[in-house]
């Protein structure tokens, strides 16, 4: 009889595979729901066994010692950080090092993806006493939730003031720049009021690839730990599963290329600039990114923590042992 996960996942079009049934387990029978919010607590929700989760949040929470969660290193999200920094149509600034001494904004300072894209200031010069941040939601649609959690810092790092969203305060200069993981409506269309900071994202994220060797990791697999506990073989099984779905996908859509005009010259970009590996999943694969980003949290203060890529993610039998 196959055992049943039911898995929290964003829709990414490279599950596809996965959800219409083409990629499939012998041993599993993987019920997807796709979100367009991850579970606030993965670890306490009742309706599912595994879930996309925040590499960071679950980063720290294991430094806190909350071992509910086994992690996988597999990573479901994964992406350069410099195209998510955007700036007023009408702004000068055209550099990473221009943020120097300006007011930025973010929709969540634990995010993983706003920890990597500080990382990235950082190597051009910018720290994080060199700027002043606000936290808040991006267009007035979004909720207002705190977005900053215990890492307030009077003067330094605080809430926008009355919640006002973070795109107005773009527009009319009371802010310089905006990190988003997702572009606002109407960004890719003529005439947007907003734009990349940068204009040559390509080149810049290719040079940081080129001297770092990843893509950051934003989201991981996460297991309820006592459920990979009682399947020893299951970690494994579903990552392998999410690979494959992604395989096929790419599989497809270097046929069927037609999507978009141009989207043949990504694929043939992804190609050439990339080694084939680049979104290898497993823990060695991907050591020196893991250990990078568990330098950031613990430089940018997010946790004290002296946890090692395998104490992150240890191996299953050692969480068998944990939770017999």
């Amino acid at each position: 009889m196959k055992v049943r996960v039911r898995l929290a996942l964003r829709d990414w079009d490279y599950m596809t595979p996965l959800v219409l049934g083409d990629v499939r387990s012998q041993r599993l029978d993987v019920q997807v729901d796709r979100v367009a919010t991850l579970p606030e607590d993965f670890a306490s929700d009742p309706r599912y066994d595994a879930s996309e989760i925040s590499f960071s949040r679950y980063t720290t929470g294991r430094s806190r010692g909350d071992t509910r969660i086994f992690g996988v290193p597999n990573f479901l999200m994964r992406g350069f950080r410099h195209r998510c920094i955007i700036t007023a149509s009408t702004s000068p600034l055209t550099r990473l090092q221009d943020l120097k001494g300006k007011r930025i904004g973010v929709t969540g300072w634990q995010d993983s993806g706003n920890t990597w894209t500080r990382a990235a200031l950082a190597q051009a010069g910018v720290g994080i006493e060199d700027v002043r941040w606000y936290a808040g939601r991006l267009t007035e649609s979004h909720p207002i939730v705190d977005r900053l959690g215990p890492y307030a810092q009077p003067g330094r790092i605080e809430a926008v003031p009355g919640e006002r969203p973070m795109l107005e305060l773009l527009e009319s200069g009371e802010l310089d720049a905006v990190f988003t993981p997702f572009m606002p409506v109407g960004f890719f269309e003529r005439g947007s009021k907003f734009r990349h900071l940068l204009s040559d994202l390509h080149g810049t994220e290719l040079a940081y690839f080129n001297a770092v060797g990843y893509i950051p990791g934003i989201h991981i697999l996460g297991i309820k730990a006592e459920f990979a506990a009682q399947h020893p073989w299951l970690a494994q099984e579903l990552s392998d599963l999410l690979d494959e779905s992604q395989r096929v996908w790419l599989e497809k859509r270097r046929r069927y290329a037609d999507t978009t005009p141009w989207i043949i010259d990504e694929l043939g970009r992804c190609g050439r600039d990339l080694p084939p590996d680049w979104n290898a999943s497993g823990l060695e694969p991907n050591r020196r990114m893991i250990a990078d980003f568990l330098g950031e949290i613990r430089k940018q203060n997010l946790a004290d923590t002296d946890l090692t890529p395998d104490e992150l993610f240890p191996a299953v039998p050692h969480l068998a042992g944990e939770h017999a």
